[in-house]
């Protein structure tokens, strides 16, 4: 029987494994607007975030929620690509007002629900037989959170060492960053052709 160091591995790996880039990028595009300063309002953030997906995940995988799976694939990118496209359209000034962060937490936690289904499905396709609360389901879950950590870490030192070493605008990275995913997540909402 495999346990708990076997499912924490699993969660962990469904975050950091580059071919599934969805969860990657939807997490940068929720964070492209913070700096390493606004680290209290990112722990926030990833809160919200955790809280949505371990939603889903619980109902999902202990209940088998029916859902359209196709829709769900679209979903996924179109998260990312609503995220990155409101962060380009949002004012240098207005990055750390508080209204905005109540947005971004609000997002993180209907889209972190979305991407719940999605962790579930990739939790019942590693999982043997039943999902046992303890040594599966928990083991996962915390696994995917330190994923999300440590993605968050990277990413807020590498806009760290491009905005205050490098010199970068700070509208600029979020202008580059939130464009490029937008252009990601398009590709992979045009490649499923859900519509």
């Amino acid at each position: 029987m495999l346990g708990f160091s076997h499912y924490f591995k699993e969660g962990l790996r469904s975050i950091l494994d580059i071919y599934n880039v969805e969860y990657i990028l939807f997490l940068l595009s929720l964070l492209t607007v913070f700096t390493i300063k606004d680290w209290k309002r990112v722990i926030i953030l990833l809160v919200f975030f955790i809280l949505g997906y371990t939603v889903t995940l619980s109902t999902d995988t202990f209940a088998r929620i029916k859902y359209d799976a196709d829709l769900l694939a679209f979903l996924l990118p179109l998260t990312i690509f609503f995220t990155s496209f409101t962060n380009i359209f949002k004012k240098k000034d207005n990055f750390r007002y508080h209204g905005n962060m109540r947005k971004n937490y609000v997002l993180a936690l209907i889209f972190g629900a979305i991407h719940g289904f999605s962790y579930s499905k990739y939790l019942s396709g590693v999982s043997i037989g039943k999902v046992r609360i303890w040594d599966q389901f928990i083991a996962f879950n915390l696994g995917v959170d330190l994923g999300q950590v440590i993605v968050s870490l990277v990413f807020l030192v590498i806009a760290f060492l491009f905005i205050n070493i490098f010199g970068v605008n700070r509208r600029d990275w979020v202008m580059v960053i939130s464009s490029g995913i937008a252009g990601v997540a398009l590709t992979l909402m045009f490649e499923l052709k859900f519509w």
